[in-house]
């Protein structure tokens, strides 16, 4: 199972002087940089069951706080959470925060149902059931997702397959899509949405 980040610009609510602090991890129906859009509901199975933990920078050995209140609401993924100050990156990162030289917030999640929608020319990735694993406090909300550096990584045919076979293709849709984009067939002569977005997406990759 592959863990891709998605990156917000965090709207901090507020920072206590006990490294409380709150504001909303995800915002809904807004198509981001890499046109996808977490529809409401998106989290709303995975946060029953858990709390995501608090991390820095991505780093699983760098837990620096917890979660106190996760819910959806009509905006977004509302969060309230709290910054171990014991902890020595947790306090620098208290620091940053409260000084907002850290604006950004980065959520791990896989995801778990989804659907490609045309909207206004394009394809959409609608996300609709993501199964949340981490919350991280990151440096650079401007970077773009995890996934897309690795899509950009991509210089040959196996991985391209590796690459879509991670997506939720089959075998043999991965093959036939790779074919397809090798023997020069546009894009628009096929029916499939998924296959279409794929096309569209693969066809930007040097080396394929």
């Amino acid at each position: 199972m592959k863990i891709q980040n998605k990156n917000f610009n965090f709207e901090l609510k507020e920072v206590s002087d006990e490294g409380i602090f709150s504001g909303y991890a995800s915002v809904f129906d807004v198509v981001d940089l890499q046109d996808d859009k977490v529809e409401k509901g998106a989290f709303e199975n995975t946060i029953k069951n858990k709390m995501p933990a608090i991390l820095w920078q991505h780093n699983a050995s760098d837990v620096i706080g917890v979660c106190e209140k996760i819910e959806e609401d009509t905006t977004g993924l509302y969060l309230e959470g709290r910054l171990l100050l014991g902890i020595e990156k947790a306090r620098e990162a208290f620091i940053l925060l409260k000084n907002r030289a850290i604006k950004g917030l980065s959520i791990g999640y896989h995801a778990v149902q989804w659907e490609w929608r045309e909207e206004d020319g394009r394809y959409i990735r609608i996300l609709k059931e993501l199964d949340l694993w981490e919350i991280s406090l990151v440096t650079f909300p401007a970077n773009e997702l995890a996934i897309v550096d690795d899509v950009k990584g991509i210089s040959n045919t196996r991985d391209a397959e590796k690459f879509l076979r991670e997506a939720g293709f089959s075998r043999t849709q991965a093959k036939a899509v790779i074919a397809g984009i090798k023997s020069g067939i546009r894009c628009d002569d096929e029916d499939d949405e998924a296959i279409v977005a794929a096309k569209n997406l693969l066809y930007k990759i040097q080396g394929v």
